[in-house]
């Protein structure tokens, strides 16, 4: 989700000075983007203090940093397609297009929302645990099942689990040498929120990738990683979403690899070689 879009999101819930910010930031962005955080305070009637905390809210350690992803926000702005759904009797080459619209829509705002201090606590625990727990539901289930077949082929000990009762029996076995991942889309799954929650309680690390706010997933996890949501509506199957948690997975394990590339590229090649030689028996 984009900064603009969060912001409009979250305004009824915010305290009345940041919302009276907020509202600045909607009407006048391009003239936001040009200030001092003292300007920018004295324009708005806030405090510097507040601005800063704001900012942090919008997952920005400070005000510059807010200012260069609203101006990229902004820059990239003019053209830009909002999130297309499913239309009966779309000719295909819109429907090719509109997809890839979406796909591409979908990373670049999820790149946006992504805490490089989040991201590497989350590839140092991922790294540390000497057992990896992958919890989702449906087409979360999907991503946490890529996520385990990447795991697996660089000798992680990883388990992915989509049934309830086997999430929770897992998690519960969980210790502070483990690490455990949640993943849901809306971050209220009740069974992914109870599996994560369970695992934190027997002391494990845990990480949670949804979609951008509040809820109540990211709220029992140690790192929180979060994917955009401005996908909406019941048509779209879940596609940019996926896409976007996908995103999230494929910079985990990249990163993983590559900060650990002496003990994880030889397993890699040895996975591979494995399965490249059974397939070669089997023709």
């Amino acid at each position: 989700m984009s900064i603009l879009s969060a912001m409009q999101d979250k305004l009824d819930s915010l305290h009345p000075k940041e919302r009276k910010l907020a509202a600045y930031l909607l009407e006048q962005p391009l003239e936001a983007v040009q200030m001092t955080i003292t300007e920018l305070a004295g324009r708005t009637g806030s405090s510097t203090a507040t601005i800063s905390r704001f900012c942090r809210t919008f997952h920005s350690q400070n005000f510059p940093e807010f200012k260069r992803k609203l101006a990229a926000e902004l820059a990239g702005q003019s053209g830009a397609a909002q999130y297309q759904d499913i239309v009966a009797g779309n000719p295909l080459p819109d429907i090719v297009s509109a997809i890839t619209a979406n796909h591409l829509r979908s990373l670049t705002d999820t790149t946006r929302l992504l805490d490089l201090a989040q991201l590497r606590q989350a590839i140092d625990a991922l790294h540390r645990a000497k057992r990896i727990d992958l919890y989702g539901s449906g087409t979360s289930g999907v991503v946490a099942q890529d996520f385990f077949s990447k795991l697996i082929r660089i000798g992680k000990a990883a388990a992915v689990f989509s049934d309830p009762h086997m999430q929770m029996t897992s998690a519960a076995s969980l210790d502070s040498r483990d690490a455990a991942v949640g993943i849901s889309y809306s971050g209220e799954t009740p069974e992914t929120i109870q599996a994560l929650r369970c695992a934190s309680e027997r002391g494990a690390r845990t990480i949670s990738i949804t979609r951008f706010g509040t809820n109540p997933l990211a709220a029992v996890a140690d790192v929180r990683l979060f994917t955009s949501s401005s996908e909406a509506g019941m048509r779209r199957g879940d596609m940019a979403s996926r896409m976007a948690q996908l995103h999230v997975v494929d910079i985990l394990f990249t990163g993983l690899v590559s900060e650990h590339f002496d003990e994880y590229v030889p397993r890699l090649e040895s996975s591979f070689q494995a399965v490249r030689r059974y397939i070669t028996k089997e023709e």
